[in-house]
């Protein structure tokens, strides 16, 4: 299954690339994707995950790689869900704020429950929330950077903002959302890939 998650998410990549709305946004928007994908690689053998990661990795992966290639103000399905609930904007780039919660505190818990002391419960529960809003919170500040360093239509196109003056708060609100919801919901099923 691995395997297939990897592949898949190549493809979606090659298809990604080819003929984007903005070739460097491209690169800014999958880099995390391209970064993650290279280290999960070169470390399978010796820190294998649970399949349960490694899927919500794959589907943060092809969030990416698809607001990459239309950037997340166009995704076609977000316009439609726009379009179809009278919605003010599109609001793809939501659920990609959403699963960037989810995916750093999976990503902790399981890392944590394999090296540390630490075991679930509440304090797990809070420290790994923590550190998916510090990573939202971080990635944020480097939007703003990008904004204030490159300016006009490809700084819209990346932060993907709408006119939304309150957008860099409610992607950490997402972020926040998406941590405790897989937090709550996510926690024993990871247990339970972890004890077989």
């Amino acid at each position: 299954m691995h395997l297939g998650l990897l592949v898949s998410a190549l493809a979606v990549l090659v298809w990604s690339g080819l003929w984007p709305k903005g070739r460097f946004n491209w690169l800014m928007e999958v880099f995390p994707a391209l970064i993650g994908g290279a280290i999960l690689v070169l470390t399978y053998r010796r820190c294998r995950l649970t399949t349960l990661t490694y899927s919500l990795i794959w589907v943060f992966a092809l969030i990416l790689m698809v607001g990459g290639h239309y950037t997340y103000a166009d995704v076609p399905v977000g316009n439609w869900a726009r379009d179809a609930f009278g919605l003010s904007r599109n609001h793809f780039d939501r659920v990609g704020h959403f699963m960037q919660g989810v995916i750093p505190a999976m990503l902790t818990r399981e890392l944590l429950l394999r090296t540390s002391p630490l075991r679930p419960g509440k304090w797990m529960i809070a420290l790994c929330i923590c550190v998916a809003l510090a990573i939202s919170a971080s990635y944020e500040l480097f939007e703003w950077r990008y904004a204030v360093t490159f300016g006009g239509q490809q700084a819209n196109d990346f932060l993907g903002s709408q006119g939304d003056v309150w957008d860099a708060q409610q992607d950490m609100f997402m972020a926040l959302l998406g941590a405790t919801v897989s937090m709550l919901t996510l926690g024993r099923w990871q247990d339970r890939q972890m004890a077989g």
